[in-house]
């Protein structure tokens, strides 16, 4: 099923037409920056409004930051704090939160981000607007700096125009899943999402796509802040580098293994399988690269794997047996960057 390209939200909503709906605001080691992603979530104009607030086993003081931020409250919102014992990581922490909610759409928002006061307003109206069929809908950004000054807008790929998995194969979107709103239905029918994936944006919108589709509202509802947690950190020694690098390997198979699943259950997976094929050909390759216990082994892995392109054969050959040339590059960058 698909639905229309993008789309601009319509007029107020009476009382009587208002579902429940859910936002789902994750922290974690956000201690600076929480609050104000807290007050925005519970200054929303819209109503009847569930707001599930949860810290992911922060090292620092982002629970007790949340704690400040709620007391006192006597607003019209249903709110609950919480805070995991284990870290769960972004897609098992919405996973969690989701499967607790008990609204029609579920919000994420993300604890170093600010939800515009109307956000949940504007886009409960364009779901209603369109029969309740989209799965997913993605609102536009602000860029926000570090110092909460509203900058350029922000306007991911238009989830409007992908209308099934063709549309997907031949291209994935970008996407900022800070700023998605999920149907209750998706999380049902497809449940939990698979523990190791680092990011749920791609996951949950291949989902909506094999499903009731999804849709982009271009109005910047989300002040998305720069540096946040979703940002490419630089790395400032080899290790780091590699362990980056292991850190991604483990999260894109992840992925691979979910949007497989997702895929199986819509009845789409032999045709994702081999889209996914190369992709996956390459993670396992630097997967056994590293897990390999020697060079002759790796020596040897790097022989049988034709199907992998030569460089980066190469280069996982440099990184898993002798990382360390690697260590003038990474001195060079810091040291162009401290200029």
């Amino acid at each position: 099923m698909t639905t229309p390209a993008s789309a601009s939200a319509p007029a107020a909503l009476s009382v009587a037409a208002r579902p429940l709906v859910s936002v789902l605001l994750i922290a974690y080691n956000q201690e600076r920056v929480v609050a104000d992603a807290v007050r925005s979530v519970l200054a929303q104009t819209y109503e009847p409004l569930e707001i599930l607030i949860s810290d992911d086993a922060s090292s620092d003081q982002t629970f007790a930051a949340i704690e400040a931020a709620v007391q006192g409250y006597a607003g019209p919102h249903q709110l609950s704090i919480r805070r995991n014992t284990v870290n769960e990581g972004i897609s098992g922490h919405l996973s969690r939160l989701a499967g607790m909610a008990q609204g029609e759409l579920l919000f994420v928002a993300a604890g170093d981000d600010m939800s515009m006061p109307q956000r949940c307003e504007r886009v409960v109206a364009c779901w209603l607007a369109h029969d309740r069929r989209p799965d997913l809908i993605a609102t536009d950004l602000a860029d926000m700096d570090e110092h909460g000054v509203t900058h350029e807008h922000m306007a991911p790929t238009d989830l409007g125009a992908y209308r099934g998995l063709d549309d997907w194969l031949k291209q994935r979107p970008w996407l900022i899943g800070a700023a998605h709103t999920w149907s209750r239905r998706l999380f049902e029918r497809f449940g939990p999402m698979l523990p190791g994936a680092i990011a749920e944006d791609q996951i949950m919108t291949f989902r909506a796509i094999l499903s009731g589709g999804a849709l982009s509202l271009r109005e910047p509802l989300v002040r998305y802040r720069r540096g946040g947690l979703s940002r490419k950190r630089r790395y400032r020694s080899v290790a780091e580098l590699v362990g980056r690098m292991r850190d991604g390997n483990h999260h894109a198979l992840a992925e691979s293994a979910q949007l497989q699943h997702d895929a199986d259950l819509a009845g789409v997976g032999r045709e994702v399988q081999a889209a996914l094929a190369p992709k996956l050909a390459r993670e396992q390759f630097v997967q056994h690269m590293f897990d390999a216990p020697g060079t002759a082994e790796r020596l040897a892995l790097c022989w049988r794997s034709r199907q992998v392109k030569r460089g980066l054969r190469v280069r996982i050959l440099l990184y898993t047996v002798c990382p360390q040339v690697y260590a003038p590059v990474i001195w060079l960058k810091r040291m162009i960057r401290n200029r």
